[in-house]
């Protein structure tokens, strides 16, 4: 049975070559990215009986050969020559799928492509029989209204940046942006899974492309009290060298660096293949307003708390909270941080980036720098919040801190045996209820 016709075109030259295959794949979704020498004309098809996409490349030819590949909704990849010149490229698949294509021009490092998604078609797996449970026990019951009540942890979401067909920058020695920060993430989500209290969600558990959207959207999906997004970027200038912090501008960037940087991340979704999502998806349901001056001067808090920590681990580009447009940060309504760990277009800073200890440390700071902002504002509702502790910083006043936790001085002087307002950097003060 023939299904879902579809004809893809463009200028044609008198013949192609298809130079190779790459294949990768997410927990929802597998892409195949098919390279070929230039503009191609394309028609692609699905059938079923078993279930397969068929890709006609015409006047095309196959350089080498295309290895078999079996991962995630892909069974098989098979091709052969039809009369005419035409390249038959078949591919076998698990079950029914959705599947989105383009062709795409010359990105940076990247030739012309033909990236085919293919995703399982809604409703396409079997329905398994549904009975209704017994009704509850009222000792159960009574249980489910205390878990309501009961403090949750604060959610972390780590977002290793790039991945999959997008590598990011390169470094020196064929070190890419995608391996480092991924390193980096899951040594940071082991630090905040071993924190009483945090919970954390990681964006990108593998090497495999993500879009922007899909980010902030996994982000909400586990309502997260903050969005970290880690890279090691790369500038034209190479003697440019250290870490820096990114929120979201909505007014411009911070230095040419910050603009140069956002612009190139921005198009993260075409170097990694392209953007497949439907155009006509609700897009406002995704993106949400990050102008409200409260989150945006809490993502300031929380970039500062960061920064301070990682001061000490390595050099910094820039000692203060940066601000630029980037698109990973627009889409969320929590605090949310973009983290340049380093230029890895820097020799020094490369070096150290590929060290396992150095990546540790990084991952160190920017957890410590985490936990030290949520002590000081914990989200309502959370563990934090029940531990009612406050860690002096510079520019504390003991007005401040009472005002912030809606209490009285005289209850903040009595439950800290406080004889003064006179308070030091890194006293640890009781805060009484409320």
């Amino acid at each position: 049975m023939l299904m879902n016709v579809a004809l893809a075109a463009s200028a044609h030259a008198a013949g192609q070559e298809l130079l190779g295959m790459r294949l990768s794949s997410a927990p929802d979704n597998t892409r195949l990215v098919f390279e070929v020498s230039g503009p191609v004309q394309y028609r692609l098809f699905r059938l079923t009986g078993p279930d397969r996409v068929v890709i006609d490349f015409s006047k095309t030819r196959l350089r080498g050969k295309l290895a078999p590949a079996s991962d995630g909704i892909v069974r098989a990849v098979r091709h052969a020559v039809r009369p005419g010149g035409e390249l038959r490229v078949v591919v076998d698949v698990q079950s029914r799928i959705q599947v989105k294509h383009l062709m795409v021009g010359p990105q940076g490092a990247l030739g012309h492509r033909v990236v085919v998604d293919l995703s399982e078609e809604s409703g396409s797996a079997r329905p398994v029989p549904v009975t209704a449970p017994p009704p509850a026990p009222v000792s159960e019951v009574k249980r489910s209204v205390a878990d309501i009540v009961r403090p949750r942890p604060v959610v972390i979401a780590i977002d290793a940046g790039h991945g999959g067909a997008d590598p990011g920058a390169l470094g020196a020695n064929g070190l890419r942006e995608k391996d480092v920060v991924l390193a980096i993430a899951r040594r940071l989500e082991k630090l905040v899974a071993a924190e009483s209290g945090m919970r954390p969600v990681m964006i990108r558990d593998g090497d495999y492309f993500v879009s922007l959207r899909q980010r902030t959207r996994k982000a909400r999906e586990h309502k997260a009290d903050l969005f970290v997004s880690i890279h090691a970027d790369a500038f034209h200038d190479r003697r440019v060298r250290g870490g820096s912090l990114f929120v979201l501008s909505q007014n411009g960037a911070s230095s040419e660096a910050a603009r140069w940087l956002a612009e190139r991340e921005n198009a993260a979704d075409l170097v990694g293949g392209v953007t497949l999502d439907d155009k006509d998806d609700d897009v406002a349901s995704v993106l949400l307003d990050l102008s409200r001056e409260s989150t945006l001067r809490d993502s300031h808090k929380v970039g500062k708390a960061i920064l301070q920590r990682m001061g000490p681990v390595g050099r910094l580009h820039r000692s203060s909270v940066q601000q630029a447009g980037f698109a990973v940060l627009k889409s969320l309504d929590v605090p949310s941080v973009l983290i340049e760990t380093a230029f890895i277009s820097n020799p020094d800073d490369a070096a150290r980036l590929r060290d396992a200890r150095h990546q540790q440390r990084i991952a160190q700071a920017v957890f410590d720098g985490i936990r030290d902002y949520f002590t000081r504002y914990p989200p309502d509702g959370t563990i934090y919040a029940m531990r009612r502790e406050h860690t002096i910083a510079r520019g504390d006043t003991l007005s401040q801190i009472a005002q912030q936790y809606r209490i009285s001085v005289e209850r903040l002087r009595a439950a800290n045996g406080l004889k003064n307002d006179r308070l030091q950097i890194g006293q640890v003060l009781q805060i009484p209820g409320s």
